[in-house]
């Protein structure tokens, strides 16, 4: 492990001393993390927070974010990871770690034994049931639904603020499943509906396509958990935080796990189940060689290619663009591509077409947001993306990462913008579409393939 070097000792000088003397007992966080030389992060493992990816490595808003705060003090980071919300509780209580980052609600834990750090999301407190089941509108109507929800969170707390206007409302509460747990009951049907947070709930709609937000009954604010004794680590996140919001560092992440999620649509999604069953496999082995050449993902190539054709070897647009990888006549000449209809050239054209669009790509561009800027040039033309980084950059934007551009393509239709652009006029909007429903696939093709084959 590093120790802390001279980066982050004056930190502790220059910050205003607001914990307890440091020769007492207990030290404060400050003086531990000084001494261990790491940052001890306690969290739990699922979608929105902790986990492992396809190639084993970390992942997760939670973790990358607490990632971020240790890079800016040039420290390591140390994951404890428990089962619920009340080990980390516990665990945090007895001087186990210095931050519970797991995606907790301000309100769940008690001002007597914790403290919060800053704010750093906004989330809904939603009522979440199965689809197929008659849906509740008011809270009376829950007295007529079972409910399911994590015990001591603020879920539970919720239904008891609820039951003091209706006293027959009755609930059941789980300290032993997690919260993707109990979705996925919800979703089996065996149990009507649960409280959970939006962030969770976007996030897990992508497996359990069947559950629908009823309605909603709060707005919450995310935050994380510090022991009492951490009130100059509390000060320095929050200027940290502040930092990275500026700089669009916490809108990126935001982006990342959660800025395809709304687009999620039950149709498309039963959809697209099925053409992964009667379509993908007359090409996955074309996808995988071809991506191996590339050093792309093929779940990803494939998901483009459903995102340009839906796996339709003979699709034609109005325009003229043809086959699985919809290329023009032009750049299928430029790639070599003779027939635009056969699987195997389009689909080695399109990964080959990537490739050159990677290579354009400006250096400064965030290293995990250049795929989606090369797939925006192959949808919209890197001219027209061009455009957008240079309007963004007038609207004091960040013209380098994906969040920012994200947000500037549309105006590329709108003639008050587009007139003072080199290129001119161009469907912007159509390609952030394009590009979420990609991510949108591309998450739910994962799923559905063993860790081997991904």
């Amino acid at each position: 492990m590093r120790r802390l070097n001279a980066l982050f000792i004056p930190l502790f000088v220059q910050l205003p001393v607001h914990d307890a003397d440091l020769n007492r007992k207990p030290v404060s966080v400050w003086e531990d993390i000084r001494e261990k030389g790491k940052l001890i992060v306690l969290t739990r493992h699922a979608p929105t927070t902790y986990y492992h990816g396809d190639d084993a490595t970390q992942q997760g808003f939670e973790y990358e974010l607490t990632q971020q705060l240790a890079q800016s003090l040039n420290i390591d980071v140390e994951y404890k990871v428990y089962d619920n919300t009340a080990a980390i509780m516990a665990a945090l209580a007895a001087g186990e770690g210095h931050i519970a980052a797991a995606g907790l609600t301000r309100s769940e834990l008690s001002p007597k034994h914790f403290q919060y750090g800053p704010s750093y999301k906004t989330v809904e407190q939603q009522v979440v049931c199965n689809k197929r089941s008659k849906l509740p509108k008011t809270n009376e109507d829950l007295l007529n639904h079972s409910l399911l929800v994590i015990a001591d969170s603020r879920s539970d707390e919720k239904l008891s603020e609820i039951q003091q206007h209706y006293p027959e409302l009755s609930w059941q509460s789980t300290s032993t499943l997690s919260t993707e747990q109990v979705l996925e009951q919800v979703s089996n049907g065996a149990v009507d509906c649960t409280v959970v947070e939006s962030n969770i709930v976007a996030v897990n709609r992508l497996h359990y396509p069947n559950l629908i937000n009823a309605y909603t009954l709060s707005e919450e604010k995310l935050a994380w958990a510090l022991p009492h004794n951490s009130s100059s680590l509390r000060v320095y996140i929050e200027d940290w935080l502040a930092r990275i919001q500026s700089d669009s560092t916490l809108k990126a992440l935001n982006e990342r796990y959660y800025g395809y999620a709304e687009l999620f649509d039950y149709h498309d999604a039963a959809v697209f189940f099925q053409r992964v069953k009667k379509r993908l496999p007359k090409y996955k082995s074309y996808f995988k060689q071809v991506a191996a050449d590339y050093n792309i993902p093929w779940t990803l190539l494939a998901t483009q290619a459903y995102g340009e054709s839906e796996w339709n070897p003979d699709a034609e647009s109005p325009t003229g663009v043809r086959g699985l990888m919809m290329l023009t006549n032009t750049t299928a000449k430029s790639l070599g591509v003779n027939d635009r209809l056969n699987p195997r050239q389009s689909i080695r054209g399109g990964a080959k077409y990537m490739q050159q669009l990677l290579k354009r790509i400006p250096q400064e561009v965030a290293e995990e947001d250049r795929i989606w800027f090369a797939m925006a040039a192959y949808n919209i033309g890197i001219a027209h993306l061009l455009d957008a980084r240079e309007l963004a950059r007038k609207m004091g934007k960040n013209p380098n990462v994906w969040a920012d551009i994200k947000q500037v393509l549309p105006l590329l239709s709108e003639r008050r913008h587009f007139k003072n652009l080199k290129y001119g006029y161009a469907a912007g909007k159509d390609s952030v579409k394009y590009i979420d429903r990609i991510r949108l696939y591309h998450d739910l093709l994962r799923k559905t393939e063993t860790p081997e084959s991904v």
